[in-house]
C-alpha cells in the first residue's frame, strides 16, 4: 500500500470513527442540562518536546512523539469541521526561550510560555495531551483530568465516558480534578481538560499507543467529544 492510498483510508477512518462518535455524544448530551464551554479557538498542546521528552515507555520511546502525532492527527480532523485549532507545538521542540540554558530552565520557559500562548488567545478552549507512566505494570486505560471549573469537570467527564465506549469498555477510571502541582492547569483561564492517553509503562498499551491506527483512534474520540460540546 502506498503512502497517498495509506493516508486516502486513514482519513475514511478519521471520518467514520469521529462520526459515530459525535451521533453518539449527541443523544449523551441530550439528556444532559449544564452550561457547556464555548470557544472560538481549540489549542491542541502536545505535551514536552525536545530534551524534555515526558514519560518513556517500556521500549523506549519518549512520550513527547506520541503526544504531538495525536495532536496532529486531531488537528486533521478539525480541519474536516472547520474547527479554528492553533497548536502549542507542530514539531519535536521544546517552546522554551532561547535564553533558557539547563534543562530546569528549559522545562519551566517553556511552561510559562504554553500558559501565555493560552492566556492571550481570545475564546480558548484547550487539550493537553499526554501518557501516563505507573510502577504497577498491569495499569492501563486513557484517564481525563479537568481544570478548576464545572464546565471543564463536565466535558472531561463526558469524554471519560466515550473513551471508555468507543476505545476501553473495561476502563473504569473517573474524571479527575487536576493536580495542584501541575503547573500549566492551574494557571490557565480557559475551560481545558488534560489527557492522559495510555500507560506507557505497560508493555502492550505501549505497542498500541505508537501505532496509527489506535492515535487515530484517539484523535477522533477527543474531536468528537469536543465537537458535541460545542454544539
Amino acid at each position: 500500500m502506498n503512502k497517498v492510498t495509506k493516508m486516502f483510508f486513514l482519513l475514511l477512518s478519521f471520518l467514520a470513527f469521529s462520526f459515530c462518535l459525535f451521533q453518539l455524544t449527541q443523544r449523551y448530551l441530550s439528556t444532559t442540562s449544564y452550561v457547556r464551554c464555548t470557544s472560538n479557538t481549540l489549542i491542541l498542546d502536545a505535551g514536552h518536546g525536545g530534551e524534555d521528552g515526558g514519560t518513556v515507555s517500556v521500549s523506549g520511546v519518549p512520550e513527547s512523539g506520541i503526544n504531538l502525532s495525536i495532536g496532529l492527527k486531531m488537528d486533521q480532523i478539525a480541519g474536516l469541521y472547520g474547527v479554528q485549532t492553533l497548536l502549542i507545538r507542530t514539531e519535536d521542540t521544546s517552546i522554551a526561550d532561547n535564553s533558557a540554558q539547563t534543562l530546569r530552565e528549559k522545562k519551566r520557559s517553556d511552561l510559562h510560555n504554553r500558559v501565555a500562548i493560552v492566556n492571550q488567545t481570545q475564546g480558548a478552549v484547550l487539550i493537553s495531551i499526554h501518557q501516563n507512566n505507573h510502577p504497577q505494570k498491569s495499569a492501563r486505560g486513557p484517564q481525563v483530568f479537568f481544570h478548576d471549573d464545572e464546565n471543564s469537570k463536565a466535558w472531561a467527564e463526558q469524554t471519560q465516558t466515550f473513551f471508555k465506549t468507543g476505545l476501553m469498555p473495561e476502563n473504569h477510571r473517573q474524571a479527575t480534578k487536576i493536580s495542584s502541582q501541575v503547573y500549566l492547569m492551574n494557571h490557565i483561564d480557559c475551560c481545558a481538560i488534560l489527557v492522559e492517553c495510555g500507560f506507557l509503562s505497560n508493555q502492550e498499551e505501549d505497542l498500541l499507543l505508537q501505532s496509527d491506527e489506535y492515535q487515530s483512534k484517539i484523535a477522533a474520540i477527543l474531536m468528537g467529544s469536543y465537537l458535541a460540546y460545542q454544539s
